[in-house]
């Protein structure tokens, strides 16, 4: 569907325009179709009144509705009721069209009336629904009073003529206004332009065959050309074809001949007829045509988006896969080749979870999973590869549902990177974050992280413990030999302490001073064993500070075996341990209540 670009006055004479060809098409109609003194049988001005209105900005419509009012009086004058019934009409004409042109911008702002079956809905509703109704009541009721019509009569003269008008006229106007036709001339090739002429041609010929002649009554026969036309030309193609079949059959059916002349009656009985033959045949058709013109667009951007996509994927350093709903591969890119080592036709039919090493498979079977069953959401997971031309140790993958018109999942996108390098960078951030840049232990989070995950090992029936080690008189050491010689103290003494531990033991720094270390498969006896063997070793022999000297350090500790309880609450437990071990002299250890 063509958003509309909606026109300016080309100069201050285009009302006058306006007008002009608006009293035209209103003086044609009054002496084709106005039969017995009373309203035309058919009323094309106002169609071509819409179309001005459906193309040009609101700011426009003062001047083109005065220049059309003015026009539409004059006709009615000359041609129609009289001077009397003149200004009445031309209001209610003007009020019909603007009740269309307002009530249409509401229902599908910024879009054409032959755009899609929305906004052919909202026409027919406006036109015929609303505005035709209303302005029905009034005309119907000046007719009644000035040319002695019956109100009735009047009222469905009225409202089959302007709905007629409308529905057959204002589409194929409104193409030409907004340059559709234009448009179709400079896009459509050579073949099918002269395609569509010999199809209008031969259907104007078929038209003529049918409604002039009156011995067989075959109105049926159009109908299927029309069709084929829509198919073939599209929503302007079947606006044509309507149009032809107007001209040709109200001819034929004003100068009395072709199969409505069957019809016992007078000639506005049978125009009447005429009218909803030609009003079903605008009904049947252009809704086709607008349908198809949807799907055309939508197949033409589909197209558009593969030919796009596929460029980016074919030429993309990622591999991307399109999987079925079980995971089996449909396409794969170029890049495949060189990041896995398989060509794009050896992976199609072939299930993307083999490509995946064995441990991270539930992982990724599990995003594929959460992708289908949350549409529009996009899954990411990390996994290892099976296979790799590249020495990839890791790989990312981004999966995201394909719906179809339903909503439904009909497999995923996934796109495929190689995270070796990122990865590797990102264990040497976390190893430099979980190392004290000082002293060498480990970070009092990472610390912690080992703590935890040593609870959950206590909790199935291991053995473990955690000592709390605080330096004796470190403040002292700041103050008498300077912050250097007591950065040089911290790291000489977790030396010493590593030299005492075994290798699944883990020390860390907690703070300042503050140590931890954990001693995994150890009870409380052995763990006091091993922390009188440390505080031994610390003590013997002195610290070298700088400047040739050394100083001598002790500390005190605080023991507690790890239990069910959280790890806050064996932090604490220890904590207390080591306080009294600080009041009770310091260079001691003592046990966790």
């Amino acid at each position: 569907m063509q958003r509309p670009v909606l026109r300016h006055p080309r100069s201050s004479l285009a009302p006058f325009l306006s007008g002009a060809v608006y009293f035209f098409a209103a003086s044609l109609t009054l002496l084709t179709s106005r039969f017995d003194g009373g309203l035309a049988f058919i009323w094309i001005a106002n169609a071509f009144l819409l179309a001005e209105l459906l193309t040009s900005r609101p700011s426009s419509w003062i001047a083109t509705l005065a220049a059309c009012a003015v026009a539409s009086a004059l006709a009615t004058t000359l041609f129609g009721m009289g001077p009397v019934a003149a200004v009445p009409m031309a209001v209610i004409n003007m009020v019909e069209s603007l009740i269309v042109a307002i009530l249409y911008r509401r229902l599908v702002p910024g879009r054409t009336v032959m755009g899609s079956m929305r906004s052919l809905a909202a026409f027919v509703f406006a036109l015929g629904g609303v505005a035709d109704i209303v302005t029905a009541a009034a005309a119907a009721a000046v007719a009644a009073k000035v040319a002695a019509t019956p109100y009735t009569l009047a009222f469905v003269q009225w409202y089959s003529g302007h709905v007629l008008g409308g529905l057959t006229c204002t589409p194929i106007l409104l193409m030409f206004l907004q340059g559709e036709v234009r448009r179709w001339m400079s896009e459509t090739s050579p073949r099918l332009r002269l395609e569509a002429v010999g199809l209008l041609l031969l259907f104007a010929v078929l038209a003529w065959a049918v409604f002039y002649q009156s011995r067989y009554p075959l109105l049926f026969v159009p109908l299927l050309p029309i069709v084929v036309i829509a198919f073939r030309v599209g929503h302007l193609g079947a606006a044509m074809s309507v149009v032809i079949l107007g001209i040709i059959g109200a001819s034929a059916t004003i100068a009395g001949v072709g199969p409505l002349s069957l019809i016992a009656g007078s000639t506005g009985e049978r125009t009447q007829f005429f009218q909803l033959y030609l009003a079903f045949s605008f009904l049947m058709s252009m809704p086709i045509a607008a349908e198809l013109n949807g799907r055309r667009r939508l197949f033409r951007l589909l197209q558009e988006s593969e030919t796009r996509y596929r460029l980016m994927a074919e030429h993309s350093g990622d591999v991307v896969f399109d999987l079925s709903v079980d995971g089996t591969i449909r396409y794969a890119s170029a890049a495949s080749e060189e990041q896995i080592g398989l060509a794009p036709e050896l992976l199609v039919g072939r299930s993307a979870v083999t490509l995946v090493d064995p441990q991270d498979r539930p992982i990724v079977i599990a995003a594929h999973r959460r992708a289908l069953e949350r549409p529009g959401t996009v899954q990411t997971v990390e996994f290892r590869p099976a296979l790799s031309a590249v020495g990839c140790d890791w790989c990312e993958m981004v999966i995201r549902a394909v719906l179809d018109e339903r909503g439904l999942p009909t497999g995923v996108v996934s796109t495929i990177r190689d995270m070796t390098r990122h990865k590797a960078r990102q264990q040497a951030l976390q190893q430099v974050a979980a190392v004290d840049e000082l002293t060498g232990a480990d970070t009092r989070r990472a610390f912690l992280e080992k703590l935890e995950t040593e609870m959950r090992r206590t909790r199935q029936g291991g053995r473990s413990c955690l000592l709390l080690l605080d330096l004796d008189h470190f403040k002292a050491i700041n103050d008498r030999h300077g912050h250097g010689a007591g950065d040089r103290v911290l790291a000489a003494f977790v030396e010493r302490l590593r030299c005492g531990l075994r290798g699944i033991d883990s020390i860390g720094r907690l703070g300042g001073e503050e140590f931890a270390v954990l001693l995994s498969d150890s009870d409380v006896r052995r763990a006091s064993t091993l922390c009188e063997r440390l505080r031994r070793a610390v003590a013997a022999e002195p610290m070298a500070i700088g400047d040739g000297e050394a100083i001598t350090v002790t500390f005190s500790a605080g023991l507690v075996e790890l239990e069910g309880d959280s790890a806050s609450a064996a932090l604490e437990a220890a904590d207390k341990a080591l306080y009294r071990a600080k009041h009770s002299g310091r260079n001691c250890l003592r046990l966790a209540a």
